[in-house]
């Protein structure tokens, strides 16, 4: 049988790893041609670390990069959060893949539209 896989990572399975444990993870992953949904995003210190390890591991003849996109951080304003003023900041649900595979097609608020292609 020929695809795609896609893996759907709990958000359990990330708090249990350090922030550059996850990265190499999501890298190793998406380099083995996997899609990978992350219940919970990764905050954007750890986005922008994966961006930075991904650029320089692209090769035009291997590793093309990565797609990845996230629905957008809420700030956590309970009620508990308001007395104590401590706003924090909630990370979403984070698609990342390919960059030849997985293309973004539409994102908003509360919908990520995506195109999975199995061709390389």
């Amino acid at each position: 049988m020929q695809g795609i896989q896609m893996d759907l990572i709990s958000e359990e399975k990330l708090a249990e790893m350090a922030p550059v444990e996850k990265v190499r993870f999501i890298i190793d992953e998406v380099r083995s041609g996997k899609i990978l949904v992350l219940e919970k995003g990764l905050t954007p210190e750890e986005e922008a670390s994966l961006i930075e390890m991904t650029m320089t591991l692209i090769d035009p003849e291997g590793f093309s990069g990565i797609e990845m996109e996230s629905y957008p951080s809420k700030v956590d304003t309970s009620i508990f959060g308001k007395i104590l003023k401590k706003h924090t900041v909630r990370t979403r649900l984070t698609v990342v893949g390919p960059a030849d595979q997985l293309k973004t097609l539409k994102k908003d608020r509360n919908m990520i539209s995506a195109l999975l292609s199995a061709h390389k």
